[in-house]
Protein backbone atom coordinates (compact mmCIF):
# COMPACT_ATOMS: atom_id res chain seq x y z
CA UNK A 1 0.00 0.00 0.00
CA UNK A 2 2.94 2.35 0.89
CA UNK A 3 4.43 2.03 -2.63
CA UNK A 4 0.90 3.01 -4.49
CA UNK A 5 0.48 5.99 -2.00
CA UNK A 6 4.04 6.60 -3.02
CA UNK A 7 3.74 6.83 -6.89
CA UNK A 8 0.18 8.31 -6.98
CA UNK A 9 2.10 11.42 -4.50
CA UNK A 10 4.94 11.52 -7.33
CA UNK A 11 2.21 11.39 -9.80
CA UNK A 12 0.48 14.42 -8.62
CA UNK A 13 3.72 16.08 -8.05
CA UNK A 14 4.36 15.70 -11.85
CA UNK A 15 0.68 16.88 -12.64
CA UNK A 16 0.97 19.95 -10.34
CA UNK A 17 4.40 20.64 -11.48
CA UNK A 18 2.91 20.58 -15.80
CA UNK A 19 -0.18 22.81 -14.44
CA UNK A 20 2.46 25.46 -13.44
CA UNK A 21 3.99 25.72 -15.95
CA UNK A 22 1.21 25.44 -18.18
CA UNK A 23 -0.01 28.55 -16.49
CA UNK A 24 3.57 30.32 -17.00
CA UNK A 25 3.81 29.59 -20.94
CA UNK A 26 -0.26 31.03 -20.95
CA UNK A 27 1.07 34.02 -19.07
CA UNK A 28 3.68 34.66 -20.91
CA UNK A 29 1.66 34.23 -24.16
CA UNK A 30 1.48 31.18 -25.62
CA UNK A 31 -1.15 28.64 -26.59
CA UNK A 32 -1.08 25.23 -25.22
CA UNK A 33 -1.32 23.31 -27.75
CA UNK A 34 -0.88 19.70 -25.71
CA UNK A 35 -0.24 18.32 -22.78
CA UNK A 36 0.51 14.98 -22.19
CA UNK A 37 1.05 13.99 -25.95
CA UNK A 38 1.80 10.29 -26.29
CA UNK A 39 3.06 7.87 -29.46
CA UNK A 40 5.01 5.13 -29.49
CA UNK A 41 8.51 6.98 -28.86
CA UNK A 42 7.37 8.61 -25.93
CA UNK A 43 5.31 11.59 -24.27
CA UNK A 44 5.57 15.28 -24.39
CA UNK A 45 4.82 16.68 -20.95
CA UNK A 46 3.64 20.54 -22.93
CA UNK A 47 3.62 21.57 -26.51
CA UNK A 48 2.79 25.13 -26.72
CA UNK A 49 3.15 27.69 -29.86
CA UNK A 50 3.25 31.42 -29.68
CA UNK A 51 3.37 33.19 -33.45
CA UNK A 52 5.46 30.76 -35.24
CA UNK A 53 7.33 29.24 -32.78
CA UNK A 54 6.63 25.53 -31.58
CA UNK A 55 8.17 25.21 -27.94
CA UNK A 56 8.01 21.34 -26.59
CA UNK A 57 8.84 21.55 -23.10
CA UNK A 58 9.80 18.60 -21.01
CA UNK A 59 9.00 19.25 -17.28
CA UNK A 60 10.70 17.97 -13.90
CA UNK A 61 9.22 18.91 -10.63
CA UNK A 62 11.04 18.60 -7.33
CA UNK A 63 9.63 18.94 -3.72
CA UNK A 64 12.48 20.63 -2.32
CA UNK A 65 15.80 21.75 -3.72
CA UNK A 66 17.34 19.38 -1.06
CA UNK A 67 16.13 16.83 -4.08
CA UNK A 68 18.35 15.75 -7.11
CA UNK A 69 18.60 18.88 -9.21
CA UNK A 70 15.74 18.21 -12.16
CA UNK A 71 17.80 18.98 -14.32
CA UNK A 72 20.34 16.16 -14.15
CA UNK A 73 16.99 14.03 -15.33
CA UNK A 74 17.08 15.29 -18.56
CA UNK A 75 19.63 12.83 -19.71
CA UNK A 76 21.01 12.59 -23.81
CA UNK A 77 18.96 9.52 -23.77
CA UNK A 78 15.97 11.67 -22.39
CA UNK A 79 16.69 14.63 -25.00
CA UNK A 80 16.57 11.94 -27.88
CA UNK A 81 13.52 10.54 -27.21
CA UNK A 82 12.02 14.41 -26.51
CA UNK A 83 13.57 14.73 -29.91
CA UNK A 84 11.94 11.73 -31.76
CA UNK A 85 8.67 12.09 -29.92
CA UNK A 86 8.48 15.88 -31.18
CA UNK A 87 9.36 15.21 -34.24
CA UNK A 88 6.21 12.51 -34.74
CA UNK A 89 4.11 15.75 -33.33
CA UNK A 90 5.02 17.48 -36.20
CA UNK A 91 4.36 15.30 -38.58
CA UNK A 92 1.14 14.87 -37.62
CA UNK A 93 0.72 18.43 -36.77
CA UNK A 94 3.15 20.34 -40.00
CA UNK A 95 4.19 24.10 -39.17
CA UNK A 96 6.83 26.38 -41.20
CA UNK A 97 7.58 27.95 -38.01
CA UNK A 98 11.27 26.92 -35.65
CA UNK A 99 10.68 24.43 -33.03
CA UNK A 100 12.38 25.04 -29.57
CA UNK A 101 13.26 22.77 -26.78
CA UNK A 102 12.50 24.28 -23.65
CA UNK A 103 13.11 22.38 -19.79
CA UNK A 104 11.11 23.71 -16.96
CA UNK A 105 12.22 23.00 -13.58
CA UNK A 106 9.50 23.11 -10.40
CA UNK A 107 10.99 23.28 -6.95
CA UNK A 108 8.82 24.45 -4.09
CA UNK A 109 6.58 25.93 -6.62
CA UNK A 110 8.55 27.71 -8.17
CA UNK A 111 9.06 27.34 -11.54
CA UNK A 112 13.00 28.07 -13.79
CA UNK A 113 12.59 27.71 -17.77
CA UNK A 114 15.48 27.19 -19.59
CA UNK A 115 15.02 28.12 -23.27
CA UNK A 116 16.53 26.11 -26.02
CA UNK A 117 18.10 23.89 -23.32
CA UNK A 118 18.24 20.70 -25.86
Amino acid sequence: MVKNQQKADAHRLGHDGEETVAQWYRKAGYTIAERNWRCFEGELDIIAQRGRTTVVCEVKTRRSSRSMDPILAITHAKQSKVRTAAYRWLDEHPSSGRVRFDVALVVNGRVQIIEGAF
